[in-house]
């Protein structure tokens, strides 16, 4: 169906509206017991003729308003239905109805004449100081059609606490009850509908919008309340413009010439806030679509279900148009009231009859001409047209201009009344307008509860009902614009409630417009505030490395909590570090291991190799199976070590690796010192070494001292300042697990403990390097030692500059390095000569080999006493008393001196001789 509108229309001084006497003033009324006030905006403006002196003369108005027009008619039929009912048993409900006609001042006339007190002749207000027991005009007043109004009115009822209640009036500061204690609204405050928008715009991605609002005290309050509102979320306004409240002011088009400038040259500024009245709205958009103005409109409840806007030619090249609008009701019995209006007389109501004269002078023309015709009349045609034209009825008009939430609030505002009537008319003759007083009927009106669509409705302690909104949104329709409900707001709970899918899309949909001073930061940004008075007004740059933002424009990026996550630049969030550790499946790990694993391997067939082959004299110049036994164990448990190093380290594998190795080389190279002792004992020739020697070769407590120590020094440590796990941070994207080893002091000293060890056997082994050839360990021994000195002189510097997961390896390679070079050096030459020379493997060879060695020295060293160890089967040279040799120059024979014999001074004995005791001497060994 089309539907029309009824045009701001200048109503003549002749009609009924001319005010000769108080009753003209009324606008529409009706008797009952106790009478309800009505202030309604039916026209839109006040006129204020030009060149005539300034009067206090109450001026016609002009602009007939359907829409408010139809609150009337909802008045008046909510209280004929009560009168009907038995809400009230047997008690009636009369109404006066005024026009304020959008102006304080005609709006303070009313309520003086509301003030007057009851059956006045002269509708005088008396002045007292005590207006307890009065009773004045009226008991409540519904109303007024604006917050600016209803203000004014407001203060001046509550003189006498006149309970008043507004269908329409949303300011926020309605709701003080110290400034305006008789207030009520069947309606939400603007503080629920400043949020409701501030929502949809976040909702949407919108922050940087434009305000257009009247100059009133409505707007003026929407604007400041909805300016906290976009504060609170990050939502800037672009411009604020504010319009004139009344038509006849001189600077409205300009004004509305500059707002409509402003939103066309602010092209970044898609989304418009409108506080306005519907008359406002009206011109603003029709100056907007001849600009080709397309925009989103955010509709203040207002103007959001007004179907005379909704219907302007090429409404639809505006844009979008979305807003609040009250919650509606059932009104079926409503709209057949309207369907039954033309049966009701119109002696009573003014507003009636003028609807019926406007809608005959146009009655003859189609619906899409109806609303040009009504625009072009002048007051002469409509007093021509008085008589002389049909009164034909356009009750579907009517009902098609009907705005659900309006109507809907006002029979809810009668309703509460009645109810709070009723409460006071329990114990009392209410047919005596004497019954009760204003004040009494206020408190009663605050704890009325009323049932509304099976819910519970009441006046909260600001006067208020908390009633949800209807997301309305202007859709085109086959081709024309319909106004459609797409969600609810719920006022206390805040958020948005769809029927269907289907309107949800409808709703989201306007997210595709973009309204914003800059691009949205996306997640891994920030907004970096530039040099514009906005916060939204900015630049994106990137999060840094282990910052991250998870929202759009956002403000500030997020540090990873913790050192175990990291997030790399322009990151949304934040990703656990790695761990690393030398894992058993590492390539170099498994390489590690096998080394580890082949030298365990040769650990055993050494073993095996020296136990087959016990008797024999390289064995046993090898200080015997229990020497070999402990080294190659010692070796055993240093390869076995190696394994402590690897995969996650763990309390135990950081405690013990080190202790292992520590405590294993230690006996090691303790158990190598004593076989350098006795090597350099057994064949050392100067006295004064032989007896130093005798004094230190002392082979297990040497062994067991050297060794103690090394425990002692491990157990102070992992006492005291034991190694633990640990997370290596320096690695940006990971963590290395290692093991601390809780003091590098500690540390170092267990190494340089086997390092003094291991110089000491050097030394020894040295001084033997020129022993018999295949006995000659210490040589073997000596190259052992260089080996580990070179392998931890070169580990130091590269331990302490390595770091990451291949850190333990790095130890191990060097633990392997010294473990191999020390086991090859000392046994596999003597496995060499065991498998492969077995003919220097005898008794007899052994013996040749000491005898040619012991000949090739006697001519020019001192010869050493050697015997043979009486526990124990190996060959142990010792050293008993020096012998005393002295080179014959002159006829090249030589003294000698036996031990254990006198001794012949002067005796001189031939070469030959000398030498053929030594053989003796080798041969009984």
């Amino acid at each position: 169906f089309v539907i029309f509108l009824i045009p701001c229309f200048v109503i003549s001084t002749n009609l009924a509206f001319s005010c000769q006497n108080a009753d003209d003033f009324v606008g529409a009324s009706s008797p009952g017991d106790i009478v309800i006030g009505g202030l309604f905006a039916v026209h839109s403006e006040m006129l204020h003729p030009e060149g005539d002196p300034i009067k206090p003369v109450i001026q016609n108005c002009a602009g007939f308003e359907i829409q408010v027009f139809l609150q009337t008619l909802a008045m008046i039929h909510a209280i004929e239905t009560i009168n009907n009912s038995t809400l009230l048993s047997g008690v009636t409900l009369g109404y006066e109805i005024y026009d304020t006609c959008a102006e304080v001042t005609k709006a303070m006339a009313s309520a003086l004449r509301f003030l007057s007190k009851f059956n006045s002749s002269e509708d005088a207000v008396e002045f007292k100081c005590n207006y307890s027991d009065y009773i004045p005009r009226v008991k409540a007043v519904i109303g007024a059609s604006y917050s600016e109004v209803s203000m004014a009115v407001s203060r001046l009822l509550a003189l006498q606490l006149i309970p008043q209640v507004s269908p329409a009036s949303s300011a926020e500061i309605l709701s003080d009850k110290i400034r305006f204690p008789s207030f009520f609204r069947t309606i939400p405050s603007d503080f629920h509908q400043t949020r409701a928008m501030t929502h949809l715009i976040c909702e949407s991605g919108w922050n940087w919008i434009g305000v257009i609002a009247t100059d009133d005290d409505n707007g003026r309050f929407a604007l400041d309340s909805f300016g906290v509102q976009a504060m609170a979320n990050n939502v800037c306004i672009a411009f604020k413009e504010m319009l004139p409240a009344y038509l006849s002011d001189s600077t409205f088009h300009t004004k509305v010439d500059h707002a409509i400038e402003k939103i066309v040259k602010e092209t970044r500024v898609n989304v418009i806030v409108v506080f306005m009245r519907q008359f406002h709205v009206l011109k603003l958009f029709k100056k907007a679509i001849e600009r080709n103005v397309n925009k989103i409109w955010i509709a203040s409840d207002n103007w959001s279900a007004a179907v005379k806007i909704s219907t302007i030619p090429n409404i639809r090249q505006l844009g979008t148009v979305v807003g609040f609008g009250f919650k509606s009701g059932d009104i079926s019995s409503f709209q057949e009231f309207l369907r039954n209006l033309y049966e009701k007389p119109t002696e009573n109501n003014k507003f009636l009859r003028e609807y019926i004269m406007l809608s005959s002078v146009c009655a003859h023309l189609e619906y899409h001409d109806f609303q040009k015709c009504i625009a072009g009349q002048s007051q002469d045609n409509l007093w021509e047209s008085d008589g002389t034209k049909p009164q034909i009825w356009r009750d579907d008009f009517l009902n098609a201009n009907v705005e659900p939430g309006f109507i809907h609030s006002t029979i809810l505002a009668v309703y509460a009344i009645a109810h709070a009537i009723k409460g006071q008319c329990k114990d009392r003759d209410c047919k005596d307008p004497s019954a009760f007083t204003p004040w009494e009927l206020l408190e009663e009106l605050k704890k009325v509860v009323i049932i509304d669509d099976d819910k519970e409705v009441k006046f909260d302690s600001n006067g208020d009902m908390n009633i949800s909104y209807d997301v309305l949104l202007w859709k085109e329709i086959d081709g024309h614009m319909e106004i459609t409900t797409v969600a609810e707001y719920d006022a206390e709970k805040g958020g948005f409630i769809f029927e269907d899918e289907e309107k949800k899309k409808d709703f989201l949909a306007l997210k595709k417009v973009q309204s914003t001073c800059s691009q949205h930061c996306k997640p891994g940004q920030v907004k970096k505030v530039t040099e514009s008075p906005h916060t939204c007004c900015y630049e994106c740059i990137y999060c840094p490395e282990n910052h991250y933002s998870n929202k759009t424009d956002m403000d500030y990026c997020y540090r990873c909590n913790n050192k175990t996550y990291w997030a790399p630049i322009n990151s949304s969030m934040c990703y656990r570090k790695t761990i690393y550790f030398l894992a058993w499946t590492d390539w170099f790990a498994i390489f590690l291991l096998l080394l580890s694993a082949f030298g365990v391997v040769l650990v055993l067939s050494i073993c095996v190799i020296f136990t087959k082959n016990l008797d024999t004299p390289v064995v046993k110049a090898s200080g015997g199976l229990t020497v070999c036994y402990i080294i190659l164990f010692s070796h055993f448990l240093i390869f076995l070590s190696t394994i402590f190093f690897i995969d996650v380290p763990t309390e135990f594998k950081c405690k013990t690796r080190q202790a292992v190795f520590g405590i294993s080389f230690t006996l090691c190279i303790s158990c190598i010192l004593i076989k350098s002792l006795k090597i350099l004992l057994a064949f050392s020739f100067d006295p004064k070494l032989q007896n130093f020697l005798k004094c230190m070769y002392k082979p297990i407590p040497t062994v067991v001292t050297c060794t103690g120590i090394q425990v002692i020094i491990c157990t102070f440590w992992l006492i005291f300042r034991t190694p633990f796990v640990s997370q290596n941070f320096s690695i940006p994207r990971a963590i290395i697990l290692e093991c601390n080893e809780g003091s590098i002091v500690a540390f170092g000293i267990m190494l340089g403990y086997i390092a003094a060890l291991a110089f000491i056997c050097f030394i020894f082994a040295f001084k033997g390097r020129k022993l018999p050839e295949n006995y000659n360990e210490a040589k073997f021994i000596t190259f052992g030692m260089l080996i580990y000195f070179i392998a931890w002189i070169v580990f130091i510097p590269v331990y302490a500059t390595t770091f990451g997961k291949y850190l333990p390896a790095v130890e191990i390679i060097v633990v392997l390095i010294s473990n191999y070079g020390i086991l090859c050096c000392t046994f596999l030459p003597k496995c060499y000569i065991i498998i492969y020379k077995q003919e220097t493997n005898t008794k007899s060879a052994f013996l040749k080999m000491v005898y040619t060695y012991s000949s090739k020295s006697a001519g020019s060293v001192a010869v050493s006493q050697v015997s043979l160890d009486s526990k124990s089967s190996s060959f142990r040279p010792t050293i008993t008393d020096s012998y005393k040799t002295e080179n014959d120059s002159v006829n090249g024979n030589c003294r000698f001196q036996v031990p254990g014999q006198p001794l012949i001074k002067g005796k001189v004995l031939p070469k030959n001789a000398a030498k053929s005791m030594v053989r003796k001497r080798v041969s009984s060994i």
